[in-house]
């Protein structure tokens, strides 16, 4: 019997120094503990990716979490708090895992730093549920935790606590109640004890509680009866402001009541609700001209300081777009005609919420992989978007504020793509639809590049970093075309996953490894590539 031998490609041997072996087999560097951590916190890790699954990924960051908590605590919670707080992350739940972990592991100097950065990241209900559920998983109910989670039940106003208890009532198998029972904070005041009463045994003392609050839970007591017409439902909305978690299934059919709760809707929950009201007539258009309730809408999508206040990230937006523009959900009875201008709002929204990116001059190669893990895998998160259609999206921002710029896309092969395609998300949309996904080989963009003759001052790599396809490893490609034109060429590596590998070399100054969909990532690359 012949054994035959099989060559395996360049990048799946190590030729370069620091070089470690990648997820999908081939060779990549490490990133330093720091940029993992941004990783982690931005991108995070639900889902897992096309090579590792979520657990896996998850263990992996944690470790590097409590790594990094051990020596330096301050610097690693002040960093999660100011991604949390600035919004630059799409979901906050990895900056809540990073707390847990630093109430849970960390030593008595980093358990008692976690209350200063507690009320940062842990702002709403919903977050709360979430860090009790991952404490309680990781440590159990000790006297520390009692106390952090009643301390920040005693320091919310009465009535925005009674909004943060009712509209966020249940997470991860957690509600309210569960944890008023387990933590038994003592109430501060006569008028929190009530409160406390009506979440853990739904009996309302309104003498004992301010007019406001108790006018606010007797509302919803009248919601729940569900003897009210559509009318008196919607009336009760505005007069009281209550959120659609309080309001009965059967009142959310009604086009009247929709209308009621966009009037005070916060924008994640407008976002995610543009196709429900869409279908039933809350927001319409006749012809091309929006109704008033479609244009309050379009108002607020296009209202800057609205969206920072916010906190709406670009994925959000991306994620709601994509869902509203194809005008059917997962179910088939679930379908809805978009209107134009709300789409149109949508992309000026997403254009928005990056901020303003200034152009560089400089002559940039935007290179998008496309290969099976990219293009067959989604952003954690979000269901139905892709990371190669979401890098796509990021592309078009560049595409917008530069004028020399090339696009290509690439696997163990490459094709340049029209500008066109990427002069707006719904044209990258249509393109994406038209891409035949391979394996990956990162150094496409330098070889194409020099095969051509073109003249680039930066290449934008968006990618996993799964690298393994083809003979020349990317840094290879990238000092090959500095050498044979001259150019003192950068590379800017957007990491599209949150795992610990780039195609950049860390020690080579010309390379900048930045987290995708970190919404200060474009501003980034546009300082470093300008400072050629």
């Amino acid at each position: 019997m012949r054994i035959r031998r099989v060559s395996l490609p360049g990048q799946m041997t190590r030729r370069l120094d620091g070089q470690v072996r990648n997820n999908a087999g081939g060779y990549a560097y490490l990133i330093d503990p720091k940029q993992q951590l941004d990783r982690f916190l931005i991108l995070g890790t639900e889902g897992g990716t096309y090579y590792v699954g979520e657990p896996r990924l998850t263990l992996e960051n944690a470790v590097n979490a409590i790594d990094l908590l051990t020596q330096e605590p301050r610097d690693v919670l002040s960093r999660a708090a100011e991604i949390s707080w600035s919004g630059r992350a799409y979901k906050n739940d990895p900056a809540i895992f990073l707390l847990a972990i630093a109430a849970s592991y960390g030593g008595r100097e980093v358990r008692q730093l976690v209350p200063e950065y507690f009320d940062r990241i842990v702002r709403t209900g919903s977050h709360l549920l979430a860090f009790v559920d991952y404490a309680s998983e990781l440590r159990g109910w000790g006297r520390g935790l009692r106390r952090l989670v009643g301390q920040w039940y005693d320091r919310r106003d009465l009535r925005e606590l009674a909004y943060q208890l009712t509209k966020y009532q249940n997470r991860r198998g957690w509600t309210h109640r569960d944890i008023l029972r387990v933590a038994h904070p003592k109430p501060s005041t006569p008028e929190r004890s009530a409160l406390f009463r009506y979440i853990t045994q739904r009996t309302l003392d309104a003498d004992l509680l301010p007019a406001e609050v108790s006018e606010y839970l007797e509302a919803i007591g009248q919601l729940r009866s569900r003897q009210l017409s559509e009318a008196d439902a919607a009336r009760l909305i505005r007069e009281h402001r209550l959120p659609r978690e309080v309001v009965p299934t059967e009142y959310l059919r009604s086009a009247e009541v929709w209308r009621a709760l966009l009037e005070e809707m916060p924008m994640t929950a407008m976002l995610r609700n543009l196709a429900t009201m869409t279908r039933l007539g809350a927001i319409g258009a006749r012809g091309n001209k929006p109704d008033e309730w479609a244009r309050m809408v379009i108002e607020r999508l296009t209202d800057a300081e609205r969206l920072q206040k916010a906190r709406i990230h670009p994925l959000g937006v991306l994620a709601a777009l994509v869902t509203y523009r194809s005008g059917s959900g997962a179910r088939a009875k679930t379908a809805w005609t978009p209107i134009p201008a709300v789409v149109n709002a949508l992309e000026e929204a997403y254009r928005i919420t990056f901020g303003n990116v200034p152009p560089t001059g400089k002559r940039i190669v935007l290179a998008l992989d496309v290969s099976g893990s990219m293009g067959l895998w989604n952003v954690p998160g979000i269901a139905g978007l892709t990371c190669a259609f979401a890098a796509a999206a990021m592309a078009t921002l560049t595409n917008a504020v530069e004028q020399n710029v090339r696009i290509v896309l690439f696997t163990e092969k490459l094709r340049e793509a029209s500008r066109r395609h990427f002069r707006n998300l719904e044209s990258a949309l249509e393109l994406y639809r038209t891409v035949q996904f391979g394996a990956t080989e990162c150094a496409q963009p330098m070889l194409w590049a020099m095969r051509h003759g073109v003249e680039a001052d930066a290449f934008v790599v968006y990618t996993d970093n799964e690298t393994w396809a083809g003979d020349v490893h990317p840094v290879e490609a990238l000092w090959q075309y500095r050498e044979r034109t001259g150019i003192p060429a950068k590379l800017v590596v957007v990491g599209m996953a949150s795992t610990g590998f780039s195609i950049a070399d860390p020690n080579d100054a010309g390379m900048l490894d930045v987290v995708g969909f970190d919404t200060a990532a474009p501003n980034a690359i546009a300082d470093f590539i300008a400072a050629l």
